[in-house]
């Protein structure tokens, strides 16, 4: 197995279930086997990803670069901006709004989503 990859290889991919929004799988259960799912996560100005949760996986979000806001269920809305970091408990409701700059966040969900 080669232990490293180059991001810029990697195709951008749409979101399964969020128009717009597109990804780029870096770790997952399907290739690597491992527990861990890493993602790259693009969400451009004007876009949201709605209202949901991860019955199974935490979702713990870097936000490399962008602005936007977030709403996490049992807290106050909060900004998203280079540097922010979130852990979102599996089966809490989640959801990232009023994206006034494009996003880019390497997303991590463990267990493994896909």
């Amino acid at each position: 197995m080669k232990p490293n990859i180059s991001v810029e290889e990697l195709e951008w991919q749409p979101h399964k279930t969020v128009r717009g929004v597109e990804i780029k799988v870096l770790i997952s259960k399907a290739v690597q086997g491992t527990d861990v799912t890493c993602l790259l996560v693009r969400v451009g100005r004007g876009l949201e990803v709605p209202e949901h949760l991860h019955e199974n996986s935490d979702d713990i979000l870097y936000i490399l670069s962008g602005k936007a806001m977030m709403a996490v269920e049992g807290s106050e809305d909060f900004v998203l901006k280079p540097g922010i970091f979130v852990r979102v408990p599996k089966g809490t409701r989640h959801r990232i709004y009023d994206v006034s700059e494009d996003l880019l966040i390497y997303d991590v969900f463990w267990p493994a989503l896909l």
